[in-house]
């Protein structure tokens, strides 16, 4: 199996790592001094499931891996639309793509089913700029549940949790999952095939939608946000408007809003990503979260006040980190 991860970062190297001591073939694409400490030393994960060492081949251009079997996308979401030059030398006719990314995919209506079958989410997919780089028909959902930081150049800090559940859009139980399913947990992971992956988008989105953007707004790490009781109401507040919409489509996350909150709390200092894009200036991928469930809930006709005020601010608070 080959395995180009685009976008090796905390998440991407994490799961390269994993896949290349499974044995897979796997090609790690970054830059900057994170690829060019994984070129001289491989990827170091620190982990408390034991400390590891893959020395996967590391490179800037895709052009030099050629055509894989399979793309895992590390990118944030909203670099999606611009990745076409990156991605397209690793794709074949059957290649497929394993998106690893928070909130609301481009592919979420693809092969959906019922009313809104085929229906392109504008927040996540404007103007159909990301269906014409990746086609919904090679996208195979990711919903990561582990959590992972980079330490340093080349070295991944894995925090918490080890399953990364997959699926097909059109609810099948293919080959290709079956086979990238097998190689993950060949390599240490928790990888099930889900029969609906739109209810673990969900259950993930509970968290991302709520914590990611107060984390920004507070520059709070977990643990700050489930202690503080004032900010945790505010929480609770968004994730219940959230599985509102989440019902109103057809999903059931099986989770209550309590049981998230005190996984959110076990997770104990650990900074969002959005906190960490924050930190760093980098853009905040706040679109596939707030926007793009603010946008289903017009579509569904269900009321959200509390996520149209979150994120109104943090929407502000994001043009501002770009400019």
């Amino acid at each position: 199996m080959k395995v180009a991860v685009l976008g090796a970062g905390a998440i991407g190297a994490y799961v390269g790592a994993a896949l290349h001591r499974a044995g897979a073939d796997v090609h790690l694409i970054a830059r900057g001094p994170h690829l060019a400490a994984m070129r001289q030393h491989g990827v170091r994960v620190l982990s408390p499931r034991g400390d590891f060492t893959a020395r996967a081949h590391a490179t800037d251009d895709p052009a030099e891996v050629g055509p894989v079997d399979f793309v895992l996308l590390g990118l944030k979401a909203n670099s999606y639309a611009a990745c076409g030059p990156l991605i397209e030398p690793l794709l074949h006719d059957s290649t497929a793509v394993v998106a690893a990314q928070n909130g609301i995919p481009w592919w979420y209506f693809h092969r959906h089913g019922g009313p809104h079958d085929g229906h392109r989410v504008e927040s996540v997919d404007p103007g159909g700029a990301v269906s014409a780089v990746i086609a919904p028909s090679r996208a195979v959902g990711c919903v990561v549940y582990a959590a992972t930081e980079l330490a340093g150049p080349g070295v991944v800090r894995h925090l918490e949790g080890t399953r990364f559940s997959i699926g097909e859009p059109d609810r099948t139980v293919s080959a290709r999952c079956s086979a990238f399913g097998a190689a993950m947990v060949a390599g240490g992971l928790k990888c099930p095939v889900e029969p609906d992956l739109r209810n673990d988008i969900w259950l993930k989105l509970l968290g991302n939608i709520s914590f990611n953007p107060i984390s920004a707004l507070a520059r709070a790490t977990m643990r700050q946000m489930c202690l503080h009781g004032g900010t945790r109401r505010v929480i609770e507040i968004m994730m219940t408007e959230t599985l509102a919409v989440a019902e109103a489509l057809g999903c059931r996350v099986g989770v209550s809003i309590e049981r998230r909150l005190a996984g959110a709390e076990r997770v104990g200092d650990h900074r969002t990503s959005t906190l960490q894009d924050l930190e760093r200036g980098k853009p905040l991928e706040l679109d596939v979260l707030l926007a793009a469930v603010v946008e289903l809930a017009e579509i569904t006709d269900v009321p959200v006040p509390t996520l149209r005020t979150v994120h109104a601010i943090s929407d502000l608070l994001a043009l501002r980190t770009a400019a």
